[in-house]
């Protein structure tokens, strides 16, 4: 079935001065016009094309792909505002409207902004929006700890920093937890931390398993050995030096000092960490 604001596998039905139009199949025949005609086009042939409303809100077909499609985010630059809202660069002839009932604050042109890309499917217009929570789930049940995800920076709250999670919900990066510098709008892989018991969800830039745990146990051991037994680095240390260190958060970095303690590998006081049995 053919889509509107996604790539398709069209075949062309008949040539015109102007183009050729294509099997739109529930849609209709819909133009691709002459200028995104492959060569030696002929009827019968199949071609890859994206699907939108041009000026005039008739569907049309393009080969080229915009930076961005239906139910997916983005982040765009304003080109400009007007009376109807704002108008983004997503890449193709006609710019991507940003309604302004769809912005969460007022844009400016210049502006970066991160959006869903919608499909009006009153108007067959395709549009964006900045209220990202219209669109996006923030809770699930299904997501498991530890589980990798990609992750698209949307925005800083007194917690830490949302989170879309592979285009479909939205999580909480802890601010205590994060180490290194984060923009709105950049992408990242990242890592389920937990599905609490609203099912609303927490991230990670770090895996949290019993892998990593180990492997962070055993850094530490060999911190331990190389410098004469002792460590300064206590589970009172500030975050950001366990993370200098470690590249983990001081959560990660105390769980694995637990973990050494029980085995009696270790003892903790507050102002050292304490081989046992260094000299062996």
């Amino acid at each position: 079935m053919a889509e509107i604001g996604k790539k398709n596998h069209l075949r062309v039905v008949r040539k015109v001065e102007f183009g050729v139009y294509l099997d739109g199949e529930q849609l209709g025949e819909i133009l691709l016009p002459k200028r995104y005609v492959p060569k030696s086009c002929v009827s019968g042939d199949v071609v890859d094309v994206f699907i939108y409303t041009d000026s005039n809100d008739l569907l049309v077909a393009t080969t080229e792909t915009p930076h961005v499609m239906v139910d997916q985010c983005a982040v765009l630059k304003v080109l400009e505002v007007s009376r109807t809202g704002a108008f983004l660069d997503w890449g193709l002839p006609k710019d991507l409207l940003l309604p302004y009932s769809e912005q969460q604050k007022p844009v400016k042109p210049g502006q970066s902004v991160v959006v869903y890309v919608y499909l009006d499917t009153s108007s067959n217009r395709i549009a964006a929006s900045t209220r990202l929570d219209r669109f996006l789930h923030e809770t699930s049940t299904w997501f498991k700890p530890g589980q990798q995800v990609e992750l698209l920076i949307c925005s800083q709250t007194d917690l830490g920093y949302k989170a879309v999670i592979n285009d479909t919900h939205l999580g909480l990066l802890y601010k205590n937890e994060i180490f290194t510098p984060l923009k709105i709008g950049q992408r990242t892989s990242g890592y389920i931390k937990a599905v609490r018991s609203d099912h609303k969800i927490d991230l990670s830039l770090q895996r949290i398993d019993q892998d990593t745990r180990s492997a962070l146990a055993e850094k530490i051991l060999g911190y331990l050995k190389s410098h004469g037994g002792i460590s300064t680095l206590t589970d009172k240390s500030p975050p950001e030096e366990i993370y200098r260190e470690y590249g983990v958060s001081k959560a990660s970095y105390k769980k694995a000092l637990g973990g050494l303690y029980k085995q009696k590998l270790i003892m903790i006081d507050k102002k050292h960490i304490t081989l046992i049995n260094a000299e062996k």
